[in-house]
């Protein structure tokens, strides 16, 4: 009995069960005791499995490429990596500093450290030219470096040494800077310019020194300590922060930098380029101001075709007339017999080994098209063909044949007389007070006359009441038209110039409005503002972006559809990165560029150049030669307090290319077609420059720098932003009136215009206040440019009344092209 009364538990709910448990019903019991619980785990079938498939062979291709990657930019065959130092203030001495990090790589096969003292100081540091461009072989790290110093305070040489970078090491002092800076303890004014500048740029692989720590121990730690909490916000979050003072500080440096995965802005990997290692001219090719210049060094970041095209920033875009491929002169698997030969570096190199060497195909062969020539007689009326002139008198003769139907009584030569219903000659001779352009006006307008005739009965009506009457508005307009009229004859120019500019002062605490102008007095605001146009809706009103475009334009090219463009030049660099024929050079290679049709002065500053800076030669894109209208997305500096105008002469850097513009700066408007002129570029907010340049494809980096007498400051940074010729830029002008007398809705406006005639000409546009009202002109009233107006609402007396107007801009175009 005691059986039947046991508590039964409720069961597991079959959430908790195990996959197996929930479909064990659906197995056989034969089918289930011969699965066992492992061969149960690998069981996958249809869906599952090719999903597992798929992603195990992504993982793999992501391995691979990771792994070619690496081996690509760490082994024998990638180029020496380069890197920079960068001290962040003025009193840190990158000399030491370079010196111990060549002996470091020196010494690293003995137990020896060489001290910076103990090197003779021609064969380290030497010409300048060759200390920045020396390359430093270390078997024992398997790594190939060149350290280049940075001068402090020369912002371009900085930037143009961190476009080549693989590695930047930023350098403080322990000591702190000798500025004294109060926004940093370790980093001065130049070094904070610079450091925002490179991140503008675009950093590569970082690390941070630390120098001039002091000797004792616990001293040392708290010294560093200190350095490192402080520089870690400035500096990117994987960058790692060493000492640079002792042999073992380093060692293990170059440790790091060895084993470092280098990392590049992408706009750097998207172009082959060489940095030069050596530059000569060829003296046997020189003719008619040109002459060929010889570029040695390795081909870095993709394959270099030797058809397409190569830029030198300062030279121009240029065509490769041949490409040596040289035997390598630092190679890391060849032991030096002294360790002096990794300091050394021989100019007049002249037996270098010639491995190969490749001539362009001139079908294939990439153009140097700068400008689009226009055809002058394109636009030209040509001479009527035969069949047109037949067309035409047929025409004619149906005219003529043609009879109309005259009134009864009226003879041939009379009916010659009257004008036909379809000339428009005297469409203008509708009743003005109707239809004045285009413009319906109220219907009880049209009984002014008679009011006027019977004005000397209303007046005696009204003389002999006592009580005070209302006039309706349309007995107020007469009257205040009528005294005006009177008051405009008495008034001199010279009052009516006073009293505006009394009213400018008396409005100019309360104004907002920075794109306000004043009508002149001299000139007719129809011919002032000849060129501008006004617009229902600055958003949805329609503007033809190809009408009255000035000459400028027929030189420039355009893309139908740029996003395709992009995508196949994309597909076509990558094609060459794929191919294995002899017109590509692959990465890593060291290679000796013929650039034909350089001129003789300009290789000779090249040369020149190459002792304080690096000179490169980049491989450019398909169509990156042709001019455009660029639009950068640019933002003000910081540092930089002086105003920039629109127009205004400015260095851009965009890439490895450089060169002279005039910006015109326009608004960032999302979802519109028209975007509004701003004449300065304002602190703290981003706008678009637009530019004529040559075509690039972003992503690309801007830093823009102001020529000074006393030095290059940078005044404005940003990225590419696309290429649209069509793109409408429009300059606003306010024109701005005062009501002189107002009746509700109805108002006497003047300033605004000081003729009638231009009052007629403007008559279309619309009119809003300071205080939200719109409306329209009706008339103008006297001979000194009063208007009457009328407005959606009741005008108040202190508003001021404001029209829009505008006009098409365009850049300017530049005075040198580089």
């Amino acid at each position: 009995m005691a059986g039947s009364r046991l508590q039964k538990n409720k069961p597991h709910k079959t959430r908790f069960a195990s996959k197996a448990s929930r479909h064990a019903h659906k197995l056989s019991t034969i089918d289930s005791k011969g699965i066992s619980k492992g061969a149960q785990h690998h069981v996958s079938k249809g869906a599952r499995a090719v999903r597992l498939q798929r992603n195990k062979m992504i993982r793999d291709q992501k391995r691979a490429a990771l792994l070619a990657e690496r081996r690509a930019s760490s082994g024998s065959a990638s180029p020496p990596r380069i890197l920079v130092l960068f001290a962040l203030s003025s009193n840190v001495q990158l000399t030491k500093l370079k010196q111990n990090l060549q002996s470091a790589l020196v010494s690293v096969e003995s137990s020896e450290f060489i001290d910076s003292e103990g090197m003779q100081t021609d064969e380290v540091s030497g010409h300048e030219s060759e200390v920045a461009l020396d390359v430093i072989c270390s078997t024992g790290y398997k790594l190939r470096l060149t350290v280049i110093e940075a001068p402090h305070g020369d912002l371009q040489s900085c930037l143009e040494m961190a476009k080549v970078a693989d590695v930047i090491a930023f350098v403080a002092s322990a000591e702190g800077s000798s500025e004294g800076a109060m926004h940093h303890h370790y980093i001065d004014t130049i070094g904070g310019q610079c450091l925002s500048m490179l991140r503008a740029q675009g950093l590569p692989s970082t690390v941070g020194l630390v120098i001039d720590l002091p000797v004792d121990q616990k001293k040392k730690q708290d010294a560093r300590k200190a350095c490192i909490s402080s520089l870690s916000t400035e500096f990117p979050e994987d960058c790692k922060i060493f000492p640079a003072d002792a042999k073992d500080d380093c060692q293990k440096l170059i440790r790091h930098l060895s084993e470092q995965r280098p990392l590049a802005p992408q706009w750097r990997n998207q172009r082959p380029f060489v940095m030069a290692q050596q530059i000569d001219i060829s003296a046997y090719e020189q003719d008619a101001g040109r002459t060929t210049l010889l570029i040695s060094g390795y081909v870095r970041a993709r394959n270099l075709s030797i058809n397409q095209l190569v830029h030198v920033p300062g030279a121009g875009d240029f065509q490769l007339d041949q490409t040596d491929i040289l035997e390598d002169p630092h190679p890391l698997n060849e032991r030096r017999k002294h360790k002096k030969d990794h300091m050394q570096l021989d100019d007049n190199r002249q037996n270098d080994k010639v491995i190969r060497s490749l001539l362009p195909s001139p079908s294939e062969q990439e153009l140097v098209i700068v400008e689009n020539v226009p055809d002058p007689l394109a636009g030209e009326q040509t001479w009527p063909t035969e069949q047109e002139l037949a067309e035409a008198d047929k025409s004619t003769k149906q005219k003529k044949l043609k009879r109309r139907t005259l009134p009864r009584g009226m003879s041939d030569y009379q009916a010659a007389w009257i004008v036909d219903e379809t000339d428009d000659d005297n469409d203008t001779d509708v009743d003005e007070n109707e239809f004045i352009d285009g413009m319906v006006l109220d219907k009880d307008e049209k009984g002014d006359d008679n009011v006027e005739g019977n004005g000397d009965v209303e007046e005696a009506s009204l003389a002999g009441d006592e009580v005070s009457v209302s006039f309706t508005l349309k007995d107020y307009d007469q009257q205040t038209q009528t005294d005006l009229m009177d008051e405009d004859e008495n008034i001199s120019h010279e009052q009516l110039h006073d009293e505006l500019q009394r009213l400018k002062a008396a409005h100019a605490q309360d104004e907002e409005f920075p794109d306000e102008v004043d009508t002149p007095m001299d000139v007719p605001a129809r011919q002032r503002f000849a060129k501008y146009r006004g617009l229902k809706s600055f958003r949805t009103s329609s503007w033809d972006p190809k009408e009255s475009l000035p000459q400028e334009y027929a030189r420039i090219f355009a893309f139908d559809n740029f996003a395709r463009t992009y995508k196949h030049v994309l597909a076509k660099a990558k094609e060459v990165d794929n191919e294995t024929s002899d017109g590509c050079i692959s990465v890593g290679a060291y290679v000796r560029l013929h650039i034909k049709g350089v001129p003789l002065d300009v290789a000779t500053n090249l040369l020149n150049k190459h002792k304080k800076r690096p000179v490169v030669a980049c491989g450019l894109l398909q169509h990156e030669t042709k001019m455009s209208v660029l639009h950068f997305s640019v933002r003000k500096h910081d540092s930089y307090t002086e105003p920039i105008k629109s127009k205004e002469s400015l260095v851009f850097h965009v890439g490895f290319r450089q060169f002279t513009s005039r910006p015109l700066f326009s608004s960032d408007d999302i979802n519109m077609d028209k975007h509004k002129l701003e004449r300065f570029l304002h602190p703290g907010c981003f706008s678009v420059a637009s530019v004529f340049a040559p075509i690039c494809f972003a992503p690309l980096p801007l830093i823009a720098f102001k020529e000074d007498s006393a030095g290059d400051k940078i005044a404005a940074f940003g990225s590419l932003r696309g290429v649209d010729a069509d793109r409408i830029i429009l300059k606003k002008v306010i024109l701005t009136g005062y009501p002189q007398r107002v009746s509700k809705v109805k108002a006497i406006v003047r300033f605004m215009f000081h003729n009638p005639e231009d009052v007629r000409w403007f008559k279309p546009v619309d009119l809003w206040t300071k205080y939200g009202r719109r409306g329209r002109i009706r008339e103008p009233v006297g001979t000194h440019g009063a208007m009457k107006a009328i407005f959606d609402g009741i005008l108040q007396q202190r508003d001021t009344v404001c029209m829009n107007l505008y006009k098409r801009v365009y850049p300017k175009w530049p005075e040198q092209q580089c």
